[in-house]
């Protein structure tokens, strides 16, 4: 591993002035992938600035009814709130769903956002890959691609997004707040991830330097019927094949309101707006639900080994949405 300085910010100020102007500087907290890819050369920092220490850990519920989860509170400590588990069961079970306990209580909100793919390519540095490496290849197109994108994807990167917890942050219209040394702002989930194109080693839209600071769960969003099902080659630790979060609301045999986002397909939690709008005022039966997931998975393009996520997908959200109803 390369050699780095270290020092532990006690003020998201001085996080901050310890990072901008300072070269290669990261943002430390749980560390579970930053740390991993460190060890592999992929990530190279030269300065840790660890912020594990600032008071941006907990859940609270604010003015307007919005939840608003700290940046530093652990997946664990996440998962098991009372007013997630409550209001947002969807993201209570991807974060279950997602890693090892011991994973899951030193990993936090903002580095599950951020985590990086984990594409056996980006992570090994004899092989081409445009995510580690920009305008030197994409070796998955080739290679090994049978768990990567059907949707979203470019010639320059197949890579998918691998958070549990992202996909119902994408189903509950989060937003994310951040600071920098100008000031404060915040992104809605909906563009906080960047298209792939010719540049997927560009992954966020979070301005240079920018510290994530929390996450809020609009309230007008909450679904207390939401469910999120995870499919994985193995039982345990092991990242979405395909995984579906999906709300919805049913009066009188009519869908209501609808809300579906799918993890495993893209380089980020993908919305299936075209199913939502197709499932919205027409009847909630199997029947509709497998022609809406149908619909939003006509733009899918497979790779030569991967097409098997087409049917997985459609399959699975059918399931979940059958699942709510009943």
């Amino acid at each position: 591993m390369k050699e780095f300085a270290y020092s532990r910010a006690t003020a998201v100020h001085d996080a901050l002035t310890s990072v901008v102007g300072r070269g290669n500087a990261r943002f430390l907290a749980g560390g579970t992938n930053l740390v991993d890819l460190m060890k592999r050369g992929v990530e190279t920092p030269d300065r840790l600035v660890d912020v594990r220490a600032l008071p941006l850990a907990g859940v609270h519920e604010a003015r307007n009814g919005d939840l608003v989860i700290g940046a530093t509170t652990t997946n664990s400590d996440a998962a098991a709130h009372p007013e997630i588990r409550r209001r947002y069961p969807a993201l209570s079970q991807a974060v279950l769903a997602g890693a090892s306990g011991q994973l899951r209580n030193m990993a936090t909100v903002a580095g599950n956002l951020l985590q990086r793919t984990r594409c056996t390519y980006f992570a090994d540095l004899s092989s081409a890959c445009n995510k580690r490496l920009p305008g030197s290849g994409c070796a998955a197109l080739a290679g090994v691609h049978h768990n990567h994108a059907i949707l979203g994807a470019s010639p320059a990167c197949v890579a998918t997004n691998p958070s549990d917890m992202a996909v119902p942050m994408m189903l509950f219209d989060a937003v994310v707040h951040y600071e920098t040394l100008d000031g404060e702002g915040e992104i809605p989930i909906s563009r906080f991830y960047r298209p792939v194109g010719d540049t997927p080693h560009l992954e966020t839209t979070l301005p240079d330097g920018a510290l994530i600071t929390s996450v809020t769960l609009p309230g007008a969003a909450a679904g207390e019927r939401s469910r999120y099902r995870k499919v994985r080659e193995r039982a345990s630790y092991a990242f979405a094949t395909v995984s579906v979060a999906a709300d919805l609301v049913v009066r009188s045999g009519q869908v209501r309101e609808v809300r579906i986002a799918l993890g495993g397909v893209a380089s980020h939690p993908w919305r299936a707006r075209i199913a939502e709008e197709e499932l919205r005022g027409g009847p909630a039966s199997p029947e509709r639900f497998r022609a809406a997931a149908e619909a939003e998975l006509d733009a899918a393009k497979p790779l030569p080994h991967n097409g098997y996520k087409i049917r997985l997908a459609r399959n699975l959200i059918q399931s979940v949405l059958t699942e709510i109803v009943h």
